[in-house]
């Protein structure tokens, strides 16, 4: 196995450059990957996933079985991000999530930006994400997005785009902090020659946002993380979390409002909760103000938040920004809330409510990539080129039909990166999925989740259709940024692997 005969098959490639030499910031690694004897890659890959098998690293797929667990899918060979890059996509990043939280805040009360017609007012009120019960609401310290994963890509262009935001209950985190442990053991040499900025503070800083957001008259604020249960997708990412921040993983049943006030039930009796990090939707939150069907959530939370004695994260309704067809006018957005052009920009979008871009939709589908609005995953999606006829007229129909609901962009020639796979290294697509905290101020983590397409050809990179990651490493421009101390999550797999 070669890096030296990798082809980047006229692809944009994160560690290659278009003639082979590896790009700046990329050496040491290159250096140190290519050193190493036959077969040496394929047995630390081979240890790489034994870690993960032994520390139980999973992921449930719905529609196998009941939720079928699956081991989380790795590769070894990481994704270099250069210190100048980095520093374009957390300014982005931040102006980004400020913008949206004003606009989720203003959508709720003023609607100035409605009343302005700077986005169009139906395609707010009619969106699926948007919801009545918020109306008026007055989250604590202002902020409504305090978690954020927002989906990049690199276009033939060389430029980063954003591909959509996810602000309702964004995943994948935990998998950044799990794939940094695996790789530091697995080539702990190469890890520490490189500069690379930590990962580890994440945990300790979505606690302080998450205490941040407590009553102000509570000194030791008790803070909850609540899961759908087991059989959720990412309900490894939920117990994670919850043992990295060193509190309760409570569902539904475990909590109850009485006077007011949201109560978690204890061998010692109830106990009073304060926070919230919620990964459960705003659909089953609260059966008294969303589905009266839902067995997920807390009869009377709702009434709680709304009167300032629980706080919620992420804030319920927050998903109106998370709608595939407001991201489309993202950058109008920033541009009225802050007076500023987006530093990051979108894909070009066609919107299929509007008629003009319905009609070009539908005389090209078979080059575009059609997504539903309020889809994730990779699902209720038409990628033209790699579609049937019959998919196509499918979709037209769909659009036809409900023409709010869909959204175009163009089929992107998105950057790959070197893979392992089998005794050979090959160029497969990827995204990054960096995450975002807004608390006292906004704190973007230095990396995120690189998901690779690991199917020839494929351009879905979600996990449950195939897809994998890879650790990413942002350089440091100052040594002193690459140190990465024990933490509690290398104490946590130190006793995975030992159990």
């Amino acid at each position: 196995m070669q890096l030296y005969s990798y082809r980047t098959d006229s692809f944009y490639d994160e560690m290659f450059l278009a003639d082979g030499r590896p790009r700046p910031g990329v050496e040491l690694l290159f250096k140190r990957l290519t050193a190493l004897e036959d077969g040496e890659l394929e047995r630390r890959q081979a240890a790489a996933e034994r870690t993960l098998l032994q520390m139980g690293i999973t992921f449930n797929v719905y529609g196998e079985g009941a939720g079928t667990e699956k081991i989380w899918p790795f590769d070894l060979i990481p994704r270099v991000v250069p210190a100048a890059e980095w520093d374009r996509i957390e300014r982005g990043l931040r102006q980004r999530v400020h913008a949206l939280n004003l606009f989720i805040d203003d959508i709720y009360h003023e609607q100035r930006i409605l009343k302005d017609k700077v986005v169009p007012e139906e395609l707010v009120l009619s969106a699926r994400s948007f919801r009545p019960q918020c109306v008026g609401l007055n989250p604590p310290r202002g902020v409504w997005c305090h978690i954020t994963g927002t989906d990049l890509v690199r276009n033939s262009d060389g430029q980063l785009h954003v591909l959509e935001d996810n602000l309702r209950c964004p995943s994948g985190v935990s998998y950044v902090l799990e794939n940094r442990q695996v790789m530091k053991r697995t080539f702990p040499q190469v890890f520490e020659a490189t500069r690379v900025r930590p990962v580890t503070e994440y945990s300790s800083q979505l606690l302080a946002m998450l205490e941040h957001l407590a009553p102000e008259h509570v000194a030791n604020p008790r803070v909850v993380v609540l899961t759908p249960g087991i059989h959720n997708s990412a309900y490894f990412e939920h117990s994670f979390l919850a043992q990295q921040m060193g509190v309760e993983l409570v569902e539904g049943r475990d909590l109850v409002v009485n006077e007011g006030y949201v109560y978690l039930r204890t061998t010692k009796g109830f106990e009073r909760v304060d926070v919230i990090y919620r990964r459960i939707d705003d659909d089953f939150l609260d059966p008294a103000a969303f589905r009266e069907d839902s067995q997920l959530g807390v009869p009377g939370l709702m009434e709680a938040y709304r009167h300032g004695r629980v706080a919620l994260a992420n804030a319920p309704g927050t998903g109106i920004a998370d709608d595939k067809v407001i991201y489309a006018y993202v950058p109008r957005i920033i541009r009225y809330y802050l007076g500023e052009d987006s530093i990051l920009s979108n894909v070009p979008t066609y919107v299929c409510g509007e008629e003009q871009d319905r009609r070009y939709v539908l005389e090209h589908l078979s080059e575009l990539v059609v997504k539903a609005a309020n889809e994730s995953g990779g699902y209720g999606m038409l990628v033209g080129p790699h579609s049937t006829a019959e998919q196509q007229r499918e979709f037209a129909e769909r659009i036809r039909a409900n023409p709010r609901n869909y959204i175009a962009q163009p089929t992107l020639a998105l950057s790959r990166v070197p893979v392992i796979v089998g005794d050979q290294i090959e160029g497969r697509h990827v995204d990054l999925r960096p995450f975002i905290l807004y608390g006292r101020d906004i704190f973007v983590l230095p990396g995120g989740l690189t998901r690779v397409a690991l199917r020839k050809g494929s351009l879905v990179v979600n996990s449950s259709q195939g897809g994998g990651s890879k650790d990413t490493w942002v350089l440091a421009e100052d040594p002193l940024e690459a140190a990465e101390p024990e933490s509690n999550a290398t104490a946590f797999l130190e006793r995975q692997v030992t159990c």
